[in-house]
């Protein structure tokens, strides 16, 4: 092939370029770049070489057009339908007319080769002024070969080379192919293509910019802007910033399309923006530089001051970085002072706590804020006007303002604590020591320990910190677990400076309490804050050891805890090895040791040893350890339930199979179950067993004797309320007749009759508390994977659920009668409900066995659907005792239901027909206040379960059920509070506290079935009107609390009910949005008025404006509610409804309507007052006067058509009081403007339809 081409070369150029494009570009290219680049300049085909080539070229692209051309002839509409099988296929002429092109394209992709190899010879043999012609032809008809990718990037090759050797005539080769290969750089996304283009950028300056014929390459250009791989290489950001240089039009799209991106882009993103924005300032001058710097940095300054959120404001800030960390450079803190110091002053000081935060941001990335050219006073001056700013928005009313100030203060003193007066940084520091650390927000205390941790890094600041830091001290016993574990920290950073002395920050023994105390966060680091005191890897095991011992002698607890994550902060196994060896010895020898200390070396032990089974060798050696009975003799000597719990643990951790002999032991603390769900230190008792009979596969064993606790207290439930007694439960319990049974001493059968029921009664007590404990097990070990499927396993899981059933209706219809009905079997009872549904179990009531419910089903129900039709029952028993408990009729049943049951005993037992609602089992008086308390709490425990049920989507959440027993929960708590209070009767502390427990969760309940129902509400399926009507209620609530229960509840139930605010808004208006979605349109009628009942709440509201409005007459100043303070929490709450509600108009508009329909019934009723306060709450804080507020409220606008002419009536109407007829002229006063308005647009509309 090479011999072939040489030999044509030698016959003439034609000859030669004849077999090179026959040859095809891929077989001739490695013999072309040869062949070529050995032509000398004194051949005589220097010369003869470049005009054949161009004719060649010529009379190719001739060709080209020409076989184009004719394929283009217009084709005439087929006469017949073609065949199926050739209906797709081309026709003759036009594969012709394809091949034609391609062998054409093929011959010009080896000429524009050879023209490339021409100009980039190496001795350049070849004349350019010969070549060019030729090369500019292939230039210009560059747009015809889009077809041929190949034949572009020859050309485009040939064009860049001519331009990269700067021969003459370059610039006539650039308006082709620069476009191409800018976008070829854009669609392609290969770094090499953007290296290129950047490499041409010169290029880019020949184009005239204000002519239209180049808005394509224009556009190319922008896009550049936003391509990621411009932003990613440097090469890429190098050319947007040359861009700017270009044109000022050009200056502007680009400064628009950054300004764009900065609300969505990243972090990285908008820094490179801020990079390319200064470089580009750097090389441009007149007006490019002007626009970027008076219209784009002068906007984002601007911007980053007014910013409606932080999250904006942060990503504007970002992109000034770009100048902000070069203020170095010459010309840029000039530019800086210029455009900020006129307006981030006055900013500072504003109302607007956004607009504070967001100056303040700003002032702190571009501190110190000065003008290079002024003089020092002038200097000065300003930067004392920074400091006092600083130093005044550590007082500021706003949070978040605190937050930032005082990090932002201990920058400053970190950064330039040289140069900053000592007067100043004493007054900063001190400001920041004794008031910030004391703040009431947990964040603006937390900023202050990282802004001194932060200080900490400039070591000037040492010998100050060192009499400041212990005033610090008491933040170690702060509330708030944020900032104990930063208090940590900062003693962790201490421990590591020489010149500071942790323990003096802190104390020692306060350290150990929180070590003994606190959560893992806390106690881990204080652990390795103290491991080099107490645990040191330097010293020999045994000193090592020995100075554990002391801190356990010296802090039971707090040693205990500090072993828990020794390992974690790195002790080394073998030591921990040996410090267990310690430990046992010292227990089994008892050496003046006390019960704490035993306790505390046990647990400690316990910890040590779960921390090092996990490596087989010390697994070994702590089983050698504990060889021969050492075990037995731990068991015996722990005394205590932690102690007692840590040697089950070691068993579990070491030695499974050594456990038998302690089943006895094990068994007996799970049946201890009395008192169990609220004793905590048992808790963990029985979790340490719970989890040795796991692993000892005696679950079954365990779980058995817990279900035979339970049928024994559903047995008794039977027997004491004659309780229906589920088939499953029947069989097991039937009672022998053996000595056990009930076994009664001599003495105690001669017991007056009087004690015989009491006896009774403590048999059932004794087994309602034994089922409260089961219960407990039940919930927690649902809560464990292992042994949840161990349960789920478990033969008598059946009787243990339908036992607990009976548990759980006697609870809840008996609750108003008995103190100790308890809610724990009822959680029990809901969550092995839900776990089993969700396991899709089929291990109970596959057919339905022993449920017997009233209503009917046409299809099988889930162990869920029974089990929650269930309660609710058994709650509709409860309110129904609850409303006619009394009555001769229930007491009379109650009898011969106990009859019957204790005939079908056999009368092996009678139960003492007194009345239960006035006595309790020890015939002392149960009291009103425990009977309501027990009550919540059932209803609070029946709440739960539904919302958890409906989370899990296991049931429908617009079940009219549940909205019915969630208003009726919240109607029955507001009426015992208002009942209460009418009565007289307090709450005393301690139940009251319990109760409003509950009353809180169940707020936070109601709040979330609330997000349940409204999530799954759209246009064809609109929200339930209960839910309306619950909103009302939960309002109603608030309001009950705070004027019956005082300010502080209510204000703690605001806060509970603020992060749902959004669902209860939504809610309010549900009842308005179903009508206009359901087709009823915004026409008011007067059944709107008649069927609605208003919600106390408005009245309430109307109230409390008529309290604010301003210059009140004697007559009114005598009607004006007694406590003008007294709903401080609701008027809160209110005002967070308000701000909610302007942000979305058409909720505005249907929650508006309550009031207007509100207005509408007082007027109907001539209640003036109420009139009054609900359009002065619309008209001045709600919606306001201005009648652009009103736009699109076509609801409360045609609300507005039947109050306002009615008002205007009652107005002329001659009255007899004068204090009705003020409040309806202020009334009047307040719709006047808004109301001629909306008339005033009536009346246009018709005209402008007419038009």
């Amino acid at each position: 092939m090479d011999k072939k081409l040489r030999s044509s070369l030698q016959a003439s150029p034609e000859s030669f370029l004849s077999s090179a494009t026959k040859l095809g570009l891929r077989s001739a290219k490695a013999s072309l770049k040869s062949i070529i680049y050995g032509i000398t300049p004194s051949s005589p085909l220097s010369s003869s070489l470049p005009p054949a080539l161009g004719n060649s070229i010529s009379q190719s692209i001739a060709s080209f057009r020409n076989v184009r051309d004719s394929g283009k002839s217009p084709s005439s509409p087929p006469t017949k339908r073609r065949r199926r099988s050739s209906r797709h296929a081309k026709n003759r002429d036009e594969e012709v007319t394809e091949n034609n092109e391609s062998g054409v394209l093929r011959d010009l992709q080896v000429l524009s080769h050879i023209s490339f190899l021409c100009v980039s010879h190496p001795k350049n043999a070849l004349s350019p002024e010969d070549l060019l012609p030729a090369v500019q032809e292939l230039h210009d008809n560059l747009i015809l070969f889009e077809s041929d990718s190949i034949l572009l990037s020859e050309i485009a090759n040939l064009c860049e080379e001519w331009w990269k050797d700067g021969l003459e005539g370059r610039e006539t080769l650039i308006s082709q192919s620069l476009p191409f290969l800018l976008s070829k750089s854009l669609a392609l996304k290969k770094k090499v293509d953007v290296h290129r283009v950047y490499m041409l950028r010169e290029a880019f300056a020949l184009f005239d910019f204000e002519d239209e014929s180049i808005e394509d390459l224009k556009l190319l250009m922008i896009r550049c802007v936003i391509a990621p791989l411009y932003l990613k290489t440097e090469d890429g950001r190098k050319f947007v910033a040359y861009m700017f240089g270009l044109s000022r039009q050009l200056v502007k799209e680009a400064l628009a399309m950054i300004r764009s991106q900065i609300p969505f882009g990243r972090k990285s993103m908008l820094e490179i923006y801020g990079d390319i924005v200064f470089q580009a300032w750097k090389h441009v001058e007149g007006e490019s530089r002007n626009e970027i710097e008076n219209g784009f940095l002068q906007g984002l300054i601007e911007g980053a001051i007014h910013a409606s959120s932080g999250a904006l404001a942060a990503s504007i800030r970002r992109v000034l970085g770009g100048f902000i960390n070069q203020r170095t450079t010459n010309g840029v803190e000039k530019l800086l002072f210029r455009l900020t110091e006129p307006v981030i002053f006055r900013s500072l000081q504003v109302a607007n706590p956004n607009v504070r935060l967001n100056s303040l941001h700003l002032l702190l990335d571009t501190f110190p804020l000065e003008d290079p050219d002024a003089t020092k006073e002038t200097k000065d001056t300003i930067l004392d006007k920074q400091f006092f700013l600083s130093e005044r928005l550590l007082t500021d009313d706003c949070p978040e303002i605190r937050v930032v100030a005082v990090e932002g203060s201990c920058r400053i003193l970190h950064l330039f604590w040289e140069i900053i007066p000592s007067s100043t940084i004493t007054k900063l520091i001190t400001k920041i020591f004794d008031d910030m650390s004391h703040d009431n927000c947990n964040e603006v205390r937390l900023s202050t320990l990282n802004g001194i941790m932060y200080l900490l890094g400039n070591p000037q600041s040492h010998e100050i910190l060192k009499v400041l830091l212990p005033r610090l001290g008491h933040l170690i016993l702060d509330p708030a677990l944020s900032v104990r574990v930063a208090v940590a920290d900062l003693l962790l950073l201490l421990r590591d400076i020489r010149t500071f002395q942790f323990h003096k920050v802190v104390g020692l023994d306060i350290l150990l309490s929180t070590l003994a105390n606190d959560p893992p966060p806390v106690a881990q680091k204080i652990t390795k804050l103290l491991i080099p005191s107490y645990f040191p890897a330097k010293v020999t095991p045994e000193e090592a050891c020995k100075r554990c011992v002391t801190l356990i002698k010296r802090s039971p607890k707090a040693g205990a805890r500090f072993c828990e994550f020794a390992l974690s902060e790195g002790a080394s196994m073998s030591s921990l090895l040996e410090l267990v060896k310690v430990f046992i010895s010292l227990v089994l020898s008892r050496n003046k040791l006390q019960e704490d200390q035993i306790e505390s070396l046990l647990v400690a032990a316990a910890y040590l040893c779960n921390n090092l089974v996990t490596e087989p060798f010390y697994k070994t050696a702590l089983e050698e350890l504990f060889s021969g009975g050492k075990l037995k003799c731990l068991f015996a000597v722990a005394a205590t339930g932690p102690s007692q719990s840590s040697v089950v643990n070691i068993i579990s951790a070491i030695s499974p199979d050594a456990a038998a002999e302690f089943v006895d032991e094990c068994m007996a603390q799970v049946k201890d179950c009395s008192g169990l769900s609220e004793d905590r230190e048992r808790q963990e008792k029985v979790r340490s067993v719970h989890k040795l009979i796991l692993s000892c596969d005696w679950f079954d064993d365990m779980f058995d004797v817990l279900t035979r606790l339970l049928q024994k207290a559903a047995y008794e439930c039977h027997i004491k309320f004659a309780t229906e007694m589920p088939k499953q439960c029947v069989p097991s319990m039937k009672r022998k007749k053996t000595k056990s049974s009930f076994k009664v001493s001599a003495k105690e059968k001669h017991v007056s009759g009087k004690k015989l029921p009491n006896m009774f009664t403590s048999i059932f007590e004794e087994a309602y508390s034994n089922a409260i404990g089961v219960a407990w097990q039940i919930i927690d070990l649902l809560k464990s994977e292992g042994t949840r499927i161990a349960l789920f396993r478990s033969k008598t899981l059946e009787l243990a659920f339908f036992s607990l059933k009976v548990i759980s209706e006697a609870s809840i219809v008996h609750c108003m009668y008995y103190e100790h009905m308890d809610t724990t079997p009822i959680l029990a009872y809901s969550s092995l409900a839900l776990h089993l549904t969700l396991q899709n179990s089929s291990l109970i009531g596959a057919k339905n066995k022993g449920f017997h419910f009233s209503r009917s089903s046409s299809r099988e129900q889930t162990v869920l659907e029974q089990t929650m039709n269930h309660l609710l029952t058994c709650i509709e028993k409860l309110f129904q005792a609850r409303d006619g408990g009394k009555s001769a009729k229930q007491t009379s049943e109650c009898k011969k239901n106990h009859k019957k049951v204790a005939n079908s005993c056999q009368q092996k037992r009678r139960e003492p027909q007194t009345d239960p609602s006035s006595t309790n089992d020890h015939g002392t008086t149960f009291s009103e206040q425990k009977r309501i308390s027990n009550v919540i709490k059932m209803l609070t425990a029946m709440l739960k379960f539904i919302v958890d049920a409906a989370t899990m989507s296991l049931v429908s959440n617009n079940d009219a059920r549940f909205l019915k027993f969630t208003t009726i929960y919240i109607q029955y708590t507001i009426s015992v509070i208002r009942r209460h209070s009418q009565e007289q009767s307090q709450f005393n502390d301690d139940d009251l506290r319990g109760t409003f427990l509950y009353l809180k969760s169940s707020l936070t309940y109601t709040a979330k079935f609330l997000n349940l129902v409204l999530a799954n509400t759209s246009e064809t399926s609109p929200p339930p009107p209960e839910a309306h009507h619950l909103a009302n209620f939960l309002l109603d609530l608030i309001i009950s609390v705070e004027s019956h229960l005082g300010s502080g509840y209510a204000a703690r139930l605001v806060t509970t009910l603020k992060p749902w605010l959004p669902d209860l808004v939504l809610a309010l208006g549900a009842r308005h949005i179903m009508k206009q979605t359901l087709g009823g349109g915004t026409q008011s009628t007067d059944s709107d008025y008649s069927e609605l009942q208003l919600p106390s709440w408005t009245s309430v509201l109307a109230k409390i404006e008529l309290n604010e409005l301003t210059n009140i007459s004697s007559i009114e100043e005598a009607e004006r509610v007694p406590e003008p303070d007294k709903h401080l929490s609701f008027k809160k709450l209110v005002g967070m409804i308000t701000l909610l509600l302007k942000g979305n108009s058409s909720i505005l508009d249907a929650v508006g309507k309550i009031f207007m329909t509100g207005s509408a019934v007082a007027l109907e009723s001539e209640d003036f007052g109420l009139l009054l306060g609900l359009l002065h709450f619309v008209c001045v804080k709600l919606v306001g006067h201005d009648h652009r507020g009103w736009k699109g409220l076509d609801m409360m606008l045609a609300s507005l058509e039947g109050i306002y002419p009615e008002i205007e009536r009652l107005v002329g109407r001659p009255s007899s009081s004068e204090n009705g007829s003020q409040k309806l002229q202020k009334a009047r006063a307040l719709l006047e403007p808004i109301w001629i308005n909306y008339t005033c647009e009536s009346e246009e509309s018709p005209s402008r339809m007419e038009e």
